[in-house]
């Protein structure tokens, strides 16, 4: 699916162009999140899923093309995000969790939707998150013996390993909105029922997907205090700084590749331990995260000195 919207001429209806907060510097087709998310729904049809997942997936999708496309008012866009929060969070939580939960969880889903979106700039990135992202998911429902949601995850992982060839650098394709957007919520919506469901603890998607939440979150936070405008695109992200210091889209793509494995691998290792054990691990991702930013902070600073003319 991803190959034939490369070579028609279809794709040319939604290319990406540089601008001054790119990382690219030539126009890239953004139309591969279609074939990632045609590939996870020709999947599913046969697996047990809430009708809700299947209206919240298409009505992202509908309005994030067209926002690559044309252009889609955030207020709409967000009215399109609290709708599908909305309906899979009262499907997953209500009955058994009571609404404050419920709104809690949709402004969760809703923020996840938007954070994977601001990490979607660097070639191979955002794929990767969703490959080892949702080949955890699928690891840990397996491992509670929930095969049937264990494969609705592998495949979005296996999806997303399809779009990887196409966009690891030097990338072919990016995912746009169509791609990130739906992912985003998927995230928190899978995330949210298999915690509902007893597969894995709250905490565990949290850890699994840390690499964007804890990049983006700390990122908006920077730029609100600085009383920035923090719906405009940027560069700002540390995956951004990283490019811009001289790793590049490949070095980085890598780095945060062992950076996805590792919270994935330990958040798996951690559900079958003691609850001790896993506070601890989340104190040492905490301490691990601070550390790395203020390093990345100071080479940064560093960097910027020796490009002031």
């Amino acid at each position: 699916m991803i190959g034939w919207l490369l070579k028609g001429r279809a794709y040319r209806i939604a290319l990406d162009h540089p601008n001054p907060r790119s990382l690219h510097s030539t126009p890239v087709p953004r139309s591969g999140g279609l074939g990632l998310m045609f590939g996870v729904l020709a999947a599913w049809p046969l697996l047990p899923l809430p009708v809700l997942l299947w209206v919240g997936i298409g009505l992202l999708l509908m309005v994030s093309f067209l926002e690559d496309v044309y252009g889609v008012p955030l207020p709409w866009r967000l009215i399109a995000q609290f709708l599908a929060a909305g309906g899979i969070a009262a499907a997953t939580l209500y009955n058994g969790f009571g609404l404050p939960l419920v709104i809690f969880a949709i402004f969760v889903t809703v923020w996840m939707t938007n954070l994977y979106n601001f990490m979607d700039g660097s070639d191979g990135l955002a794929g990767g998150m969703a490959l080892f992202g949702f080949s955890f998911y699928g690891l840990a429902a397996w491992l509670a013996g929930n095969e049937a949601f264990a494969v609705v995850n592998f495949c979005v992982a296996a999806a997303a390993t399809a779009f990887l060839i196409f966009n690891f650098h030097p990338a072919r394709v990016f995912m746009g909105d169509a791609g990130s957007i739906p992912l985003g919520f998927l995230a928190a919506a899978l995330g949210t029922m298999g915690w509902a469901r007893g597969d894995w603890p709250m905490w565990f998607p949290l850890l699994v997907f840390s690499p964007f939440i804890m990049d983006a979150s700390v990122t908006l936070l920077k730029r609100a205090l600085r009383r920035e405008k923090i719906w405009q695109a940027h560069r700002g992200h540390y995956y951004q700084r990283l490019v811009q210091i001289g790793w590049g889209h490949r070095k980085t793509a890598w780095f945060e590749y062992a950076l996805m494995l590792a919270a994935g691998a330990s958040a798996l290792w951690a559900i079958r331990q003691e609850s001790s054990l896993q506070f601890a691990l989340l104190v040492c991702w905490g301490f691990f995260y601070m550390l790395t930013m203020i390093i990345f902070d100071r080479h940064w600073a560093s960097h910027q000195q020796n490009a002031a003319p």
